[in-house]
């Protein structure tokens, strides 16, 4: 088994909330609520759970972005919970972090090339200063976007193009790990496989090792070699891609698998759907014992009082990791693994088209170039070999019902 590169032990998050004249703590939002997991290297761990339920929070705190309450981040073999200055400047330049939002994570007022070559700047003994800007443009070719637009801004880009220069980023350090938090949720769902597929290759090339936080339970699948599912701050069920997907031990990853969409007709209606009741309890007042009893259908007496622990369990086949008292496997829907079969070569390609040529003349709202410059105007010239007659006006052939050829009335 590959080396662990990076473990989380027992991470804790609480927020306070303060109430009152005096601002006092009244209470806790418990977003992470002791999290422990293992990355191992070049692997991908996939986090998935509802709204609220820490995901994003745990990413942030695998990257010191936010402190943890308690618990520990390990990073080969080393502790860094507790690191600071240049310690953790030296240890952070190791985990990079690519954003959910393409449009808000990059600053409008600097260009790609200052976006990208930001860290490299920041960590000046990586590349030297006049090796900079190629570096970047290295970094621009490997991610699919053309070297020459390195001196363009965030608005000239399209979304997809736009979490491409995100990648670039995150990539820019050469790190053992990225945490990718819901990097393809904002795009859609042509440009989510090219991203998707450009994540897989640089995995290859590069040996990165992916936390990768989603919604989307097919895309996780797709990419993630062992899958972590989250409930109120905790970890409900985590194994093997295929543990999870195909032999589901905790009600709440049932309940999960259950809404995903099938895309095949001849399906419909043999999908066997569980509709849970009520509504998910706030984290500042999570239930007693289980967390997920309140919308189980499965609880008894004991899961109001006792917690379970993240234990292996059996699944039918081997065991994995789940928190239920009365774990077991349960069939959704039999699928087919289609991993050999051979994608569609419309999606299955990283490169993207460039979105100035598309929208030439449009100016920065369209994705191209502002009118009046040269891309603009080889944009006009490529319409009017396209289209040779678009420049005369159209002639009105319309007749009123009692108009007769040859009368001459005044035009309106």
């Amino acid at each position: 088994m590959p080396e662990v590169i990076l473990s989380a032990q027992d991470l804790v998050k609480h927020y306070p909330i303060r109430s009152g004249v005096l601002r006092r703590v009244a209470g806790q939002v418990k977003a992470v609520d002791g999290v422990s997991f293992d990355l191992h290297k070049g692997e991908t761990l996939g986090i998935v759970g509802e709204s609220g339920c820490g995901k994003s929070t745990l990413g942030r705190l695998l990257m010191r972005l936010e402190e943890p309450t308690s618990g520990k981040v390990i990073f080969g073999g080393e502790d860094w919970s507790g690191a600071s200055g240049r310690k953790l400047r030296q240890m952070r330049r190791n985990i990079q972090i690519v954003f959910q939002d393409p449009y808000t994570s990059l600053n409008p007022r600097m260009t790609v090339g200052d976006i990208v070559g930001e860290p490299l700047e920041i960590h000046s003994d990586v590349v030297p200063k006049g090796g900079r800007r190629k570096r970047v443009q290295e970094l621009l070719d490997l991610v699919g976007l053309n070297p020459e637009h390195i001196n363009r801004y965030p608005h000239q880009f399209s979304g997809g193009q736009r979490q491409r220069i995100g990648i670039a980023r995150g990539i820019a350090l050469n790190p053992s790990v990225l945490v990718c938090d819901e990097p393809v949720s904002a795009l859609d769902v042509s440009v989510q496989a090219q991203v998707v597929n450009l994540m897989e290759k640089l995995q290859d090339e590069l040996g990165l090792a992916y936390v990768f936080i989603a919604h989307d339970l097919s895309v996780v699948r797709h990419i993630s070699d062992r899958v972590g599912v989250m409930y109120l701050g905790r970890m409900a069920e985590l194994g093997e891609e295929d543990e999870v997907y195909s032999r589901p031990t905790h009600p709440y990853t049932q309940a999960l698998l259950s809404a995903v969409p099938v895309p095949d007709p001849t399906l419909r209606g043999k999908r066997d759907q569980i509709v849970l009741q009520g509504d998910v309890p706030s984290p500042a007042n999570p239930p007693s014992g289980c967390r997920f009893h309140t919308r189980c259908w499965k609880a008894q007496e004991v899961c109001t009082i006792d917690e379970p622990e993240l234990e292996m369990r059996p699944d039918g086949v081997g065991a994995h990791l789940s928190r239920c008292h009365f774990a077991e496997p349960r069939l959704i829907l039999e699928t087919v693994d289609v991993s050999d079969v051979e994608p569609d070569t419309r999606f299955a390609g990283t490169e993207v088209q460039d979105m100035s040529d598309l929208g030439s003349g449009l100016g920065a709202a369209g994705g191209g170039e502002d009118l009046g410059s040269s891309a603009a105007d080889a944009g006009v010239e490529r319409s009017s070999a396209l289209h040779p007659d678009t420049d005369q006006a159209p002639q009105d052939t319309t007749r009123l019902v009692d108009e007769q050829p040859g009368d001459d009335r005044p035009t309106r």
